[in-house]
């Protein structure tokens, strides 16, 4: 039987995640993109804790009017490269949580790059 697309994505993720980690120094960036929404997280792997979040499901972002596309990407990227930088966070590892590194993943990715985040 075939697998499903989210059953290959769920694949790469832990193809992915097998090598990637995040420490204090570098925490991790992952992405996870819905149907109707992308959420962003910036992760600490060596004690489990969220730093920082950003997603289009936030008002600040949903009054942009920019949910489901590269627009809304484009925001929740700039806006977690501005909560980094409250957190003195400048450098990243980057996951793309088993997506492609294209359209809204890439999107967000690019913004976050110009809002200041490394990686």
């Amino acid at each position: 039987m075939k697998a499903s697309r989210k059953e290959l994505t769920r694949r790469r993720h832990a193809r992915i995640r097998r090598r990637l980690s995040g420490t204090t120094e570098k925490p991790r960036l992952s992405v996870f993109r819905s149907n109707h929404h992308i959420y962003a997280q910036i992760i600490d792997d060596t004690t489990h804790h969220t730093l920082v979040a950003a997603s289009t499901v936030e008002p600040e972002v949903k009054s942009k009017g920019a949910t489901a596309n590269q627009a809304g990407a484009q925001v929740v990227g700039q806006l977690i490269a501005e909560r980094a930088a409250a957190q003195g966070i400048s450098q990243v590892v980057f996951d793309r949580g088993g997506n492609l590194y294209h359209g809204r993943v890439a999107a967000l990715a690019e913004a976050a790059r110009e809002g200041g985040l490394s990686f």
